[in-house]
């Protein structure tokens, strides 16, 4: 799978339902856009476990982790290592 795609689309999908993902660039500003806010993280999480199968531990609930695209998918990778190890 690819993580990037699957999280733009999720974005987009819920928070710019107009737009397509080539309009989201990876290291957009979500927050700063106001595309989403802590509400949104939220959703954003509530997303990734149930369409990833992972489990975002509270610790990393921190609003740079959900600024970009690029940031998110780093996110995901930090939680999926973290589960081989």
């Amino acid at each position: 799978m690819q993580t990037g795609l699957h999280v733009k689309q999720f974005i987009i999908d819920e928070f710019m339902p107009d737009s397509d993902a080539a309009a989201l660039a990876d290291d957009l500003d979500l927050f700063d856009t106001g595309i989403i806010d802590s509400l949104g993280v939220l959703k954003l999480i509530a997303g990734i476990e149930n369409q990833l199968d992972l489990s975002i531990d509270a610790e990393l609930i921190d609003q740079n982790n959900f600024r970009t695209v690029a940031a998110i998918e780093a996110l995901i990778e930090r939680v999926r290592l973290s589960r081989v190890a």
